[in-house]
């Protein structure tokens, strides 16, 4: 009875081949569904126990042509039974929909691979479309991968007749049949899909009615077609050695959301978020507009402008005001930022990198704004700037902003990217109770009172709420008089309050943790130094390079302006210094130009993150003198 309920709930009988981890890409048009698909399929990995990393790729276009090669999504999952931290390498399986996905994809699936081909959508007319002369399933393309080739469209036809569905409502239903085909190689479990269906589709019968039928066709067809036996059936055992607590999946948009709820619970401030539309941080607004409950304001603004003036103006107010956008965006704003750096007011920029320059490739990822962040201001105004180095760390990045904006009443400029924002994996929810609380302490005295009298420790000028007897003042753009607030254009003041605002962000590394290793020893023979979304690949690298015996440091920095207090003399001690970037070495720069230190850099900008092997390679060349 037990052997027939294991069957009946996971597929699962006879022996299955053990794997440590798996690469899965499902690939297709932008309307097939492939973005689901994955999400489906990483909820049904997550509640199998597997670690998980994974990266939506998809085209800027809204919609595509169907079938050309510029309009292919794609969904990327790499699942283990140990830690993962990318999406990983090379591919152990490519699901590709249509000829297009199969040309832009399959450099990228291993010889020996497992390739998952719909046959129904390569007719003559798509083959066209992706450039194909000749059918690539019939030519040897193909033939040094291990092949699951099916009409997907008819057995999906087969699985939903009777639910009175169009032909074209009937062919939707495809991606269902794959991902029930998928969960029957890798042994998950159907029931929480079928749930999460009957929710979605719960007003909608005959959709809901066939799109369970067609994930469990594709389920019963891996069940019962015999398919070679390299093809699976595989098991992916759970990790074992994960914390104990509440886990859910959550990518960078959903972290940085929910990092600003409990900045503002722990600052005790009204939350008001006011942005502009632009890819890829858009997102962000969607998930915080629908958390009302704990007092945030979302306000979508006539454009980039506008919006940051509202958060400047929230914080005027006496709440927490935040502004995102992507890299062209930001440059809309920066004359607003700076604005709010002359006043003094707490302010957090999120900005959300994509590959540029201009209107670049919105959906890519890139880390071309380090600039941009640190220096991208008229005159000498400079801003912290903290970067999040993985999906579920923009939670305490957010939280981090928030205590230094309040604390030294100044904008922080947050780094994101398009990777960090939309790739997702298990994040262990904090307890809040864990962290301490910085509510700020207005002023309400007006004994000796103006606008930039300051904090003797922070440098902070006071944050007043309009209204508070005995407080009214005005602050504007204009140069204010060190010892009174009022306009000033003397030349030695102007000296003083430039040099005092320059003096309160250098201040605020004396107030964050000194520099870490994230893996290796101080003095090691290479330190690989990275910063944000590089994190992931940086660390598989220096673990794989370090299992051989090799003298190999990691060094990854959040607070990427104030740095770290003693990253100058940790970086010192080692033999010499990695830096990858997915930008032409801005970073690489900053730290010559601050340290003068003889660093080298690894520099990608192809609009994807690095990947393991890639990094491997430069550290070995880079220790045999050979990069």
């Amino acid at each position: 009875m037990a052997a027939a309920q294991e069957l009946l709930k996971t597929g699962r009988s006879g022996e299955r081949e053990v794997l440590s981890d798996v690469v899965v890409r499902f690939a297709g048009d932008s309307g097939d569904g492939m973005q689901l698909t994955g999400l489906q399929f990483t909820d049904a990995t997550a509640l199998h126990g597997n670690d998980l990393s994974t990266f939506p790729d998809f085209p800027a276009e809204i919609r595509a042509p169907a079938g050309t090669l510029f309009g292919v999504s794609a969904f990327q999952i790499n699942f283990g039974s140990d830690e993962i931290t990318t999406p990983g390498d090379e591919l152990d399986v490519l699901v590709a929909m249509n000829p297009a996905a199969l040309r832009t994809n399959l450099s990228d699936l291993h010889p020996g691979g497992l390739l998952i081909v719909d046959t129904g959508a390569f007719g003559a007319k798509n083959l066209r479309k992706a450039g194909y002369e000749r059918n690539p399933l019939e030519n040897g393309e193909v033939s040094a991968h291990r092949r699951i080739e099916v009409d997907i469209p008819r057995h999906v036809q087969d699985a939903v007749e009777g639910f009175g569905l169009t032909h074209k409502q009937a062919v939707r239903c495809k991606n269902m049949w794959v991902l029930g085909l998928l969960m029957w190689i890798y042994g998950r479990e159907r029931e929480p899909t079928l749930d999460g269906l009957a929710t979605k589709f719960a007003r909608l019968p005959a959709i809901r009615d066939a799109n369970i039928a067609a994930l469990n066709a594709g389920h019963a067809f891996g069940e019962t077609a015999e398919l070679p036996a390299e093809t699976g059936p595989y098991d992916v055992p759970p990790r074992t050695d994960t914390q104990p607590g509440l886990y859910r999946n959550v990518n960078g948009t959903e972290a940085m959301a929910f990092g600003l709820l409990a900045a503002g619970q722990l600052a005790e401030l009204p939350i008001t978020f006011a942005s502009y539309p632009i890819t890829p941080a858009s997102n962000l607004l969607h998930a915080l507009a629908a958390r009302k409950e704990f007092g945030v304001t979302t306000f979508q603004a006539e454009d980039e402008m506008a919006a940051v003036c509202a958060a400047i103006g929230a914080a005027w107010a006496g709440g927490l005001g935040v502004t995102s956008s992507s890299g062209p965006g930001i440059a809309l704003k920066t004359e607003a930022i700076t604005y709010a750096a002359t006043v003094e007011l707490p302010l957090i920029v999120i900005n959300t990198q994509r590959a540029g320059p201009s209107t670049g490739m919105p959906t890519k990822a890139e880390q071309s704004d380090l600039y941009q962040a640190v220096f991208g201001r008229a005159a000498d105004v400079p801003l912290p700037v903290l970067a999040a180095a993985s999906p579920a760390e923009c939670f305490g990045v957010a939280v981090e902003a928030a205590r230094i904006a309040t604390r030294y009443m100044t904008p922080v400029i947050v780094l994101s990217d398009a990777y960090l924002a939309n790739a997702s994996e298990p994040w262990r929810i904090p307890d809040l109770a864990d962290h301490e609380p910085f509510p700020p302490a207005f002023r309400v005295d007006p004994d000796g009172f103006h606008p930039y009298v300051r904090d003797p420790g922070t440098l902070a000028r006071p944050w007043v709420r309009p209204g508070t007897p005995g407080l009214e003042h005005r602050v504007g753009g204009i140069e204010k008089d060190y010892d009174s607030g009022n306009i000033s254009y003397d030349p030695e003041n102007h000296q003083r309050m430039t040099d005092v605002r320059t003096a309160k962000i250098d201040g605020i590394a004396a107030g964050i943790p000194e520099q870490a290793l994230e893996a290796g020893e101080a003095g090691s023979r290479l330190a690989v130094v990275g910063w944000g979304s590089t994190w992931g690949a940086i660390h598989q690298a220096v673990r794989r390079v370090r299992a051989d015996g090799l003298d190999v440091a990691h060094v990854h920095v959040r607070n990427l302006w104030p740095l770290p207090r003693n990253l100058g003399a940790l970086l010192r001690s080692f033999g010499s210094v990695l830096v990858p970037e997915l930008n032409k070495g801005q970073f690489l720069r900053l730290l010559r130009s601050e340290f003068l230190i003889d660093a080298a850099g690894v520099s990608k900008v192809a609009g994807r993150p690095f990947r393991v092997g890639e990094l491997e390679a430069e550290i070995r060349n880079h220790l045999e003198g050979r990069s």
